[in-house]
This record gives structure tokens, sequence and C-alpha cells, in this order.
């Protein structure tokens, strides 16, 4: 099953593969032709279209009957809100009537295309007006991808729902009668890889919210070395948390406040991260919507007792990376609120072989021990408990020390605004290789790390709909 969401990120991902929208609605009005004709030949069929992608599936339907199936629009056509929807509209050579002025009695067969898994409750008006009017019909009523109405208080049971690639979330016989699953030509690295229609998971924060409501996070790092907690805590900034702690020992506590003022800054105990500092940074973790623990922490065997102890007890959602994967590599149960961010040799190190490119086996061991993990690479792998995508963008001038943190903090940034661990790492590795695209084409391989920073930014403009 997938989600209305899920649907909208296969189309754009799809497109960006070079399959358009508008092949796609021609797919699925064949398929919906092709079940409408087999299943009621001879009847007379009525097809009633919305002003969306849905109404566009009704019209590309259309225009493969070489008998009489006569069109009805809910809404004037110089409504119709999409361009696919509206070369399809333009295309047809049949008369097209308003649904308002149309006796259903003379109709064997309606076909719905009004709303399709975009519908949100309440629907209204003549959205509601349609409902009512199809539940009193007495004839067969075919519905394409789902029932208008689907998922709100008011909808209707089709005899039929040809959907498009999957089952949509919720869809039973009950509320949708048969269900029959078209194929419409969606690729299938549109699920597979990370694409920019991914971008759609990204919360845009509410016109009404405050400060800290869109992710407060912690980031524990520094000590030995200074500039991986700053770079993560920067691109955390810059994918949008409100807020970024940064707990760090003393040697790196003055030059990393002193880079920015939007840094909240505790000094942590000891010249370096140890087991005295893990009662306070729980503490700390209590006020955070996420944590980040790792990025230039070292490999003292006291910080490696912290960094153990911390994980083992902090209940918030945890990005761990760099000297904090190999703190946790010897624990042998992990708690199921950590995303490790390893590179090749971290993840041998984590669990005690090498990645062989087998898809299957990186499922079965994120499974085993219950983490999500963001591979690094030319390709990065993101796997959880059986779920995997690939993510390809970047560029080979990422290798330039910092990315890394860089990552980590993109991806601990998006957890803090409240996304999924699977779903944080996917868009973070997308986000974080784009950008890296980004500074490639101003900086070539000469490039840095807070050159990737300074284009999160365009990013989010770029594919956010902001």
């Amino acid at each position: 099953m997938i989600s209305p969401l899920e649907s909208k990120i296969l189309d754009m991902n799809s497109e960006a593969l070079g399959v358009s929208v508008d092949e796609l609605m021609d797919n699925a009005g064949a398929a919906l032709f092709n079940e409408v004709s087999k299943r009621f030949n001879e009847k007379r069929i009525l097809i009633v279209c919305g002003k969306g992608n849905n109404g566009g599936d009704g019209f590309a339907c259309a225009k493969r009957f070489d008998r009489d199936a006569d069109v009805a629009l809910l809404f004037p056509p110089e409504m119709i809100g999409t361009g696919a929807a509206l070369r399809c509209f333009n295309s047809l050579n049949v008369e097209r009537k308003m649904f308002s002025e149309v006796d259903i009695k003379k109709y064997d067969v309606i076909v719905d295309c009004v709303l399709g898994t975009g519908a949100r409750s309440p629907i209204g008006g003549a959205y509601l007006d349609y409902v009512d009017r199809i539940k009193k019909f007495k004839g067969n009523v075919v519905s394409a991808d789902v029932p208008t109405g689907f998922g709100t208080d008011c909808s209707f049971v089709p005899d039929v729902t040809v959907t498009f690639h999957d089952v949509k979330d919720g869809m039973t016989e009950k509320n949708c009668g048969e269900i029959v699953i078209a194929d419409i030509g969606i690729p299938e690295d549109a699920s597979r890889l990370v694409g920019p229609g991914d971008m759609l998971r990204y919360p845009i924060p509410k016109t009404d919210s405050h400060k800290g409501q869109n992710g407060r996070l912690l980031i524990i790092g520094g000590g030995p070395y200074i500039g991986a907690p700053a770079m993560a805590g920067m691109a955390a900034f810059r994918v949008g948390a409100d807020l970024v702690h940064i707990a760090t020992p003393k040697p790196s506590f003055v030059p990393i406040a002193s880079m920015t003022p939007d840094f909240i800054m505790h000094q942590t105990s000891g010249d370096v991260l140890n087991e005295n500092d893990v009662a306070n940074l729980l503490e700390l973790s209590k006020k955070v919507d996420a944590v980040l623990i790792g990025p230039g922490l070292g490999t003292a065997e006291e910080t490696m007792k912290a960094v153990r102890g911390f994980v083992g007890k902090c209940k918030k959602p945890m990005v761990v990376d760099a000297d904090g994967i190999t703190a946790i590599s010897s624990v042998p149960i992990i708690p199921d609120n950590v995303t490790i961010t390893p590179h090749h040799r971290e993840f041998a190190a984590f669990f005690g072989k090498e990645f062989d490119n087998d898809i299957e086996t990186i499922k079965k061991m994120s499974a085993e021990r219950n983490v999500t993990v963001l591979l690094k690479g030319a390709e990065d792998v993101i796997a959880q408990r059986g779920k995997v995508r690939i993510n390809t963008t970047g560029t080979p001038a990422m290798t330039v020390g910092g990315t890394g943190d860089v990552l980590a903090g993109i991806v601990s940034g998006l957890l803090a605004k409240g996304m999924s661990a699977f779903d944080s790492a996917c868009v973070g590795a997308y986000i974080c290789g784009t950008a890296g695209e980004y500074a490639y084409m101003e900086y070539s391989y000469g490039m840095m790390a807070t050159d990737v920073i300074d284009e999160i930014a365009d990013v989010l403009m770029d594919h956010l709909d902001v």
C-alpha cells in the first residue's frame, strides 16, 4: 500500500527519470478504458471529470472510446488546474457537458474521475452535490484510482476501483468495491532511488509557528576537533532547524562559540567528553527534539564510555556519526531510535563485515542491529529494517573533509523537525548531495564543506513549493 503523498512523490520522481506526467496520465486513461470497455460493452457510459489530474485520467480514458461515451465536467473548463489535465482535455473530440445539467438516469455506467488521492475532509460545494447524486445512482460506478471523497467523511462505494500502480492506504473492498491494480508505467527507480519528489516529505513550517516548533537539536561533539560540530550545526540551521545546542569540551567551546552567535553553547566538564557529563547531557536532551552525537569527539577511552552511556539511555531520535559510531560498534543491543551515518570503514567496524553491494544483505544487517543506516559512498545506501533506498546525488569533489559532518547535521536537523529516521536519512542524503553538485558547479574540485552548507538554502528554494 502507498499513501497519497507517496503517489505524488512517485509521479515527480518518474518525471525526473524521463517519464512525464502526460505519459502517466495517458497510461492511466488507457488502463481505465480497458477495464470499463471489458466489463460494460455496449452500455451507456458517462465519464465525470474533475479539475485535477484525476479528471485528466478521465479525459485520457474518454478519447479512446470509438462509440458514444459522454463526458461531463464538474467545473467549467477554465478551472482545470493542471497542465497535463488541460492538454488532455484539449485533445478530446467529444461533446463535453456540465454535470449539473446531466440526467444521470440516462446512463448505465458512471466513470468517476472527479477527486483523487488529494481529497481533504470535509468536502463541500459541487463535490458534495456530486457525491450525493452518485449515491442515488442505480447503475454501475467505476472509480479512477480512488473513489471521490475517499479518506473524508463524505464518499460512496463504487462497484469497481481501478487504482494505479498500487493500492492506496486504507483501500478495502468495503470502501472501494472490487479493486483492480493497473500498471501505468512508473519506473522501478522512482521508488528505488531518492529523487526530487522526496522533497515533498520536507515539513514546511506552519504560518503561525513559533521559535523552537520547527526543530530543536542538540549536537554533542568536539574537544580534540573543532570544525566538525560547528559545520554540523550550521548545516542543521540551513536545513531549517530552529535552535541548535552544541555541548562541547573546554578546548573547543570558545572557538565554536566564536564562529556564530546562533549556537546555544554548553561546556562539558573536561578536555574531552567523559562519563561525568552523561547525566547533564541526558537532562539537556529532554529540552530538544533530536540529538547528534559524535562529530569531532575523538576516540579517548573515557569518551567512548561516555558515548555508550549516553546512547544507551537517551530517548530522543538520535544520529550517531564519526567517532560516535566507533564507540557503539561493540554494543550488542542498539536502541531503536538510532541512525548511524558511516563511511565504508566505519560500516565494516560496526557490522563486522564490509558492504558487498548486496541490497538484501544490508536490509538484513540493519534489521539485526535495529538501526537506520545511511552508508555514505558514490551512491548512498539508506536501510532500515527491511527498507532500502539509494541516493545518487553528489560529486567526487565531496571527498573533501567535513562533508560527512554536513550530512550528519542535515539529517539530524530534519529529524529534529519531526521527520522519521528513514525519511530524514533519505531526504538528507539527497539535499546534501544536491548541494554538493551546486557547489561543484561554482568551485569544481576546489570546493570545501562550507561551500556545501552555503548551497543548502538554494536546494530548498529550488525544490520546495514556498
